[in-house]
């Protein structure tokens, strides 16, 4: 079933949240991924998560490092793809 554009949001939150081991109300979702701490690891372990919860094949997904910015514009772009569940 696929989820609205805040659920996906939410959902994203949460697993960086996890990844960056921080309360999830600091994540806020439209900082530059990097300027809240997400660098080259944490970012594959986001990665691996998208592709599990999204069922993206993030090859053949046509995202792009913008797409990638923030949790929103992240959020935006799954949310297009078609994903799912």
């Amino acid at each position: 079933m696929k989820k609205s554009l805040k659920e996906i949001e939410n959902i994203l939150a949460q697993e960086i949240a996890t990844i960056l081991s921080v309360d999830p109300s600091t994540v806020i979702k439209d900082v530059p991924l990097h300027e809240m701490g997400v660098d080259s690891l944490s970012f594959v372990e986001l990665l691996v998560f998208i592709e599990k919860t999204f069922n993206i094949k993030l090859m053949e997904s046509g995202l792009t490092r913008e797409d990638f910015r923030t949790i929103h514009s992240l959020a935006s772009s799954i949310s297009y793809t078609g994903y799912r569940l």
